[in-house]
């Protein structure tokens, strides 16, 4: 029993040291180091106790020490186990931490922390960039220091409670920087809530979208610059259109109005012109603006003679006005208005014009994305269209108003060629060429054919001359005209030319226009490129009315009967058509006559069928009966 103990204690004792040395080589560790000396020498004293031959029963002890030694060892190996497992653990939160810190150390936003009270507790080096400070300067500092007083008390407070509340706030927000300068910064601020469930921090999270909302406004810009373009367009589209329909000139005014106050941005349009009887505006149409509010811009346009209605119409050309950059009386009863910029486009057909189309609006740029050609070709069209309607009722109406007046001061080629020449000039006939030039035919009395062509090839604004006939000591000239005349002033305004007598360097002239038509505005025209102008009459006229018999009356009594003959079969037999299905000499075949004798007679009767229907009211010539 005895030696049963000692060997007992001698093999827990030796599986302790191995045991020991074993961990002591695993973990490294000082106290394993300690346990297996101790063991070492516990069990060489037992070894040496076997020797001596002791009595076993007198190791009971130590065999208990033994165990409780052995447990111990295996314990201490659970803890060192234990421990090491901690350690690791705090060893890769360390290294997560570290990463996490540089992580925020060199990214591009700019992150704080900050305790419940808003001061800046921590701070990365991003906030130089955000701000202008540096992570030093802020430290200890609140996030107002940034303030730039660009939103209310209101914006902050619901800022305050949402993340009081432990919600995340996010938001963009408009700081100012250290510079004085300001940026738009988008925020996120989140709080961190304490192991009482109280908030004890924030942290904050900004980044600088001052460049990326610029790029995002540009492009806002552009889209709604191409979006008013693209009104634009429509509205011209339309108006063009609505021209081509159009019966008057108040139909032609009262729909380019409502086509502008009814699209886009355009808050309302009005077409303006100077009074006949003074120089102030008077409105001829307006859409979108109601009649009390256009009277009171009127009175402040007609307080300033440099307003952008008078200037357009002067210099003929598109007057964009913002309210913030122009003076007087009228920018500010604009504003009053709800409109912070007006455009004024003349409306002209040649030299000739028709007041100006106004177009305000409350968006003092949405003129910029406008070229003011577009706005040009505009009132040019609206002016040829005003022109071709006036022309016309100039020519249909029964109603027309006859002007009656005196050129004084020559300023065209008849009146200086009556002077220079001692002779009288009648204007038979006046043709437009198309290109800007004017044919007038002219019956000239008194004054040798080659003088008269030698002045005509001297005065400018002549291209050619050509003598037509001669009768007596009247001849008649045609006149390529290239410059300003009475006749192409006249036809601006849609005036049907009558009558011009010109002699002793003076022109009498008399002209019809549509009833309604701008008496003062053709006057005006006449005096500003021929002088002094006498008005001698204006009377209202009923233009007399020929029907069809009457002018197959007429025919009936210049036609002789070989005349008519000639008409008849040429028409009825094809010679009027292209190609001929008979010629000539078919038809004078038909008819029982020479070639020569039907053609004398066609000739005839052609020129007697154009002077019944050009010039009816002239006697018939006696060559031509």
């Amino acid at each position: 029993m005895d030696d049963l103990i000692i060997y007992a204690s001698i093999g827990l004792r030796i599986v302790g040291v191995v045991y020991s040395i074993l961990l002591l080589y695993r973990v490294e560790d000082a106290r394993f180091g300690f346990l297996t000396a101790m063991l070492t020498l516990m069990t060489a004293r037992q070894a040496a106790t076997l020797q001596t031959g002791n009595p076993g029963i007198e190791e009971l002890p130590g065999l208990i020490v033994s165990v409780f030694v052995v447990l111990t060892v295996f314990y201490l190996a659970r803890y060192v186990e234990q421990e090491a497992e901690v350690q690791r653990t705090i060893r890769a939160k360390n290294d997560r931490l570290r990463t996490f810190r540089k992580a925020i150390e060199h990214a591009a936003h700019a992150i704080f922390l900050t305790d419940s009270d808003g001061t800046i507790t921590y701070a990365n080096p991003a906030v130089e960039t955000v701000t202008g400070y540096g992570r030093d300067e802020v430290i200890g500092e609140n996030p107002s220091l940034w303030k730039s007083g660009e939103h209310d008390e209101a914006f902050y407070e619901e800022m305050w409670e949402t993340i009081l509340d432990g919600a995340v706030w996010d938001g963009q927000i408009v700081n100012e920087r250290k510079d004085g300068t300001r940026t738009w910064v988008d925020m996120t601020i989140a709080p961190i809530v304490g192991d009482d469930g109280t908030v004890d921090q924030f942290v904050a999270v900004d980044t600088d979208i001052t460049e990326r909302r610029r790029r995002k406004e540009k492009i806002s810009e552009q889209n709604r610059r191409l979006e008013v373009l693209n009104h634009t367009n429509e509205i011209v589209r339309d108006v063009n259109q609505a021209l081509v329909q159009a019966d008057t000139r108040s139909e032609i005014e009262s729909t380019v109005t409502e086509e502008f106050a009814n699209s886009g941005p355009y808050e309302f349009a009005w077409i303006g012109t100077r009074s006949v009887t003074s120089d102030s505006l008077r409105p001829r149409a307006h859409a979108g603006i109601d009649e009390a509010t256009l009277a009171t811009l009127q009175e402040g346009f007609n307080e300033d003679d440099e307003d952008p209605i008078s200037t357009a119409v002067r210099t003929d050309t598109v007057q964009i006005t913002p309210c913030a950059s122009a003076d007087g009386e009228w920018p500010t009863r604009l504003e009053a208005s709800g409109c912070r910029a007006i455009a004024a486009i003349p409306l002209t057909y040649g030299e000739t014009g028709y007041g100006a189309l106004c177009v305000a609006t409350d968006d003092d740029t949405a003129f910029e994305s406008i070229a003011s050609g577009v706005f040009s070709e505009l009132g040019r069209t609206i002016g040829y269209a005003i022109n071709a309607i006036e022309s016309k009722e100039t020519l249909m109406t029964d109603s027309v108003t006859e002007l009656e007046f005196r050129i004084r001061d020559g300023g065209c080629f008849s009146t200086e060629m009556s002077a220079a020449l001692e002779c009288t000039l009648d204007l038979d006939w006046t043709t437009p060429t198309g290109n800007d030039s004017l044919i007038e035919y002219f019956t000239v009395q008194g004054a040798d054919p080659e003088a008269v062509i030698d002045f005509a090839d001297g005065y400018p604004a002549l291209s050619d001359v050509q003598q037509i006939s001669e009768d007596g000591e009247s001849t008649l000239f045609r006149f390529d005209v290239t410059d300003s005349c009475v006749a192409k002033t006249l036809g601006e305004f849609g005036a049907d030319l009558s009558e011009i007598h010109v002699e002793d360097g003076r022109a009498r002239v008399t002209a019809h226009l549509s009833s309604g038509g701008d008496v003062r505005a053709v006057l005006e025209a006449l005096q500003s490129t021929h002088g002094e102008i006498e008005l001698l009459a204006r009377r209202e006229k009923e233009r007399p009315k020929r029907t069809l018999q009457e002018i197959r009356a007429t025919l009936d009594e210049r036609l002789t009967d070989r005349q008519r003959e000639a008409l008849q079969t040429a028409y009825i037999g094809g010679f009027f058509e292209w190609p001929r299905e008979q010629s000539g000499e078919e038809i004078a075949s038909v008819m029982g006559i020479t070639q020569s004798t039907f053609l004398q007679h066609l000739r005839v009767a052609e020129r007697k069928v154009f002077e019944a229907t050009l010039q009816p009211d002239e006697p018939e010539s006696p060559e031509t009966q």
